[in-house]
């Protein structure tokens, strides 16, 4: 079964002012399975915001490509919901028409009352049900950030990319909208990639967590699968043995093998073409004895 998204020798280099490029992301290969919940985690500045931009079509890919549901990814798009570390709200518009953006440009075939209930729904669902009709001024972080939550599912896009959407908050509140993504993610188990630092938070949330080596040239290290049952509750992680030996897993490579780059193996070289058969000698003419 093909991918539902594959990302293959994804590379990112910018110009620098000696002439020589500084590359970000060199060789990165990803393959992500339809409904699969998906965190990089990684050091401060080894490229995971890079790849989850290019991903979402903000930032021009610079050697590789991204074939998600069997489109190559080349510009941004509805089909992409992105969740950013601060929610970059239009200030002059409440909660509910921040998200109704949206909802009207991938909606527009129904009809203002369905518009109206798919953007209700959603703020409801995220806990803003009373302050769905306040401006960003006058909500906290988190329930800024929940807004930013119910208008990128609000789209109902083939994919979810959250780029370190908890980072910003207090711990108490991180870990209510972890459940509050948990819950909603769980109801249509829509692929999602996200960014995070936070080792316990990538285990909570994830199938399977990708690390990446330090920069420059950042690239996949290694790859933890995730096999605690869904659905999940803090708790019972935290009361299961195995949960502590994937932490200890992660914050290995985070400190000690961060900086190995895995060797790549070079494919096989073609095999020399066949040489061309042998055209015999002319011999002349043969006459009958």
């Amino acid at each position: 079964m093909k991918p539902f998204l594959e990302i293959s020798q994804l590379g990112k280099t910018y110009p620098t002012p000696n002439g020589a490029p500084a590359v970000i992301v060199e060789h990165f290969d990803l393959k992500i399975r339809k409904g699969e919940f998906i965190t990089l985690i990684g050091h401060s500045g080894c490229g995971k915001s890079t790849v989850l931009s290019m991903l979402a079509g903000l930032t021009d890919i610079t050697t590789g490509g991204i074939i998600l549901s069997g489109k190559e990814v080349n510009s941004a798009g509805p089909d992409r919901g992105v969740v950013f570390q601060a929610p970059c709200l239009l200030p002059w518009m409440t909660a509910f028409e921040n998200v109704m953006l949206g909802v009207d440009q991938v909606y527009y075939t129904a009809d203002t009352e369905e518009r109206r209930q798919i953007a209700e729904y959603y703020l409801t669902v995220v806990g803003l049900a009373d302050a769905m009709h306040q401006r960003p001024a006058e909500l906290s972080q988190g329930m800024r950030q929940r807004c930013g939550i119910a208008r990128a599912f609000a789209l109902s896009p083939k994919m979810l990319l959250l780029d370190e959407p908890f980072g910003m908050l207090d711990s108490l509140t991180r870990y209510e909208l972890q459940e509050v993504l948990l819950d909603l993610w769980q109801k249509d188990q829509k692929t999602a990639l996200m960014v995070t630092h936070d080792v316990d938070e990538a285990l909570f949330l994830s199938d399977r967590v990708v690390m990446m080596t330090n920069g420059p040239a950042a690239t996949v290290g290694e790859i933890l699968e995730v096999k605690f049952p869904r659905p999940r509750s803090r708790q019972q992680l935290l009361e299961d043995p195995l949960y502590y030996e994937l932490r200890e897993q992660l914050i290995g490579f985070l400190e000690e093998r961060s900086h190995v780059r895995p060797t790549r193996i070079a494919p096989p070289a073609p095999p020399p073409p066949a040489a061309p058969p042998r055209r015999p000698r002319f011999l002349g003419a043969l006459t009958p004895a």
